[in-house]
C-alpha cells in the first residue's frame, strides 16, 4: 500500500468525520449522511489496500 494511498483514504475519512459533525450541529442530514458514505468509503478502501498488502 502507497502511502499516498494511506493519506488519501485518512484525510476522507477525517474529511467525512467532519462533515457528518457539521450536519449534526446544523441538523442538516443530507451533510451528515455524505459524511456517513465518505467515512465508509474510506474504511472500504482502506480494506481493500491492506488485503493488497496481504498478498506482498
Amino acid at each position: 500500500m502507497g502511502l499516498d494511498d494511506k493519506i488519501k483514504n485518512t484525510a476522507q475519512d477525517v474529511g467525512g468525520k467532519a462533515k457528518e459533525t457539521v450536519g449534526k450541529a446544523t441538523d442538516d442530514e443530507r451533510l451528515e449522511a455524505e459524511g456517513k458514505a465518505d467515512q465508509a468509503g474510506a474504511d472500504l478502501k482502506q480494506a481493500g489496500e491492506k488485503v493488497k498488502d496481504a498478498f506482498k
